[in-house]
């Protein structure tokens, strides 16, 4: 999706902004830095759970918030109106990208918590007996 980015804002969409009034073309350059953004935390994020899988990188450094998902701005739908479907298109996907992988660190932090919680009630079951 980054790559399909990458050349439909550099190449196709430099084609459809000059074709959009003004406050238009003002809004589809803050999008294509949102689709970026966006795009890039993902990327970020799902390298350092590679590095996890990999052993390059601690479960509890996981914890450490330079290794959760990135914040991101959302999208006006108002403003998406105005713009040609090739855009929308990956503005709606890479918005709905970032919300897939934000669900699934939440429900992995959700986890480690549970086991995290689990681990210390073995601990103290442990010591009393």
């Amino acid at each position: 999706m980054a790559d399909e980015a990458r050349a439909y804002f550099t190449a196709q969409g430099d084609a459809d902004r000059d074709e959009m009034p003004i406050m238009a073309r003002i809004g589809f350059s803050c999008e294509s830095l949102k689709v970026t953004t966006r795009l890039m935390h993902v990327i970020a994020w799902l390298m350092a759970q590679r590095g996890w899988q990999r052993g390059e990188i601690a479960e509890e450094a996981l914890r450490d918030p330079q290794y959760y998902l990135g914040e991101a701005a959302a999208t006006d739908p108002h403003v998406l109106a105005d713009f040609p479907f090739a855009a929308r298109a990956l503005i709606e996907g890479s918005a709905d990208l970032y919300d897939r992988v934000a669900r699934l660190q939440a429900m992995m932090q959700g986890e480690r918590e549970a086991a995290d919680g689990a681990r210390a009630l073995i601990g103290r079951l442990e010591q009393a007996f």
